[in-house]
């Protein structure tokens, strides 16, 4: 299973509410918080052992955090280098756009006040990152698709072991039997 991935573009000079294909491209799947405040934004990331690295380094990278400065360019990068399990996280002059994995693309402008250790704390619930004992953020819910997507994933993790369980019981490999990793 391919693990899941964050990009946290710390883009100053970008506005939200400006207008380009990138920018269009990015704000069609996000959820928008004009009212968020990332002073400090990056200390947390390097505290959620975030790697900063270039964008032409995006695609390649293997890290579950990576984060980003640039501009639009830097976008346009983490855009292309994004699949289905990558959240993106940008904080620009004017707010911040969280799009892609676990995110709710219809949830438009989210009014919500919020600072960068809701932030941290989001990305970290969404890709399972550690989150230090010392954490004063909350997850901000109203921008995932899901608000119970760790009980969910607990969920379905034991009905899992609850079907490997009963297979064990009762001696019985069929299931596997079928493939040659048996």
């Amino acid at each position: 299973m391919a693990e899941k991935k964050s990009i946290l573009l710390l883009l100053p000079t970008l506005q939200l509410s400006g207008s380009s294909d990138t920018l269009n491209a990015l704000k069609k799947k996000a959820a928008i918080l004009p009212n968020a405040n990332t002073a400090g934004l990056e200390d947390l990331a390097a505290g959620l052992e975030g790697k900063t690295v270039d964008s032409a380094a995006l695609a390649g990278a293997e890290d579950v955090l990576l984060v980003v400065h640039g501009d639009e360019s830097a976008l346009a990068a983490a855009l292309e280098a994004a699949d289905r399990r990558t959240l993106i996280v940008v904080a620009a002059a004017d707010g911040v756009a969280f799009s892609g994995l676990a995110i709710n693309g219809k949830a438009g402008s989210v009014d919500r006040k919020v600072s960068a250790q809701d932030i941290a704390v989001t990305i970290a619930t969404i890709t399972d990152l550690p989150v230090s004992g010392n954490c004063t953020g909350a997850t901000i819910y109203q921008v995932m698709k899901n608000p119970n997507l760790k009980l969910d994933e607990i969920k379905k993790l034991k009905e899992a072991l609850m079907r490997m369980e009963s297979v064990i019981q009762r001696d019985n490999r069929e299931p596997w039997d079928k493939h040659d990793c048996a």
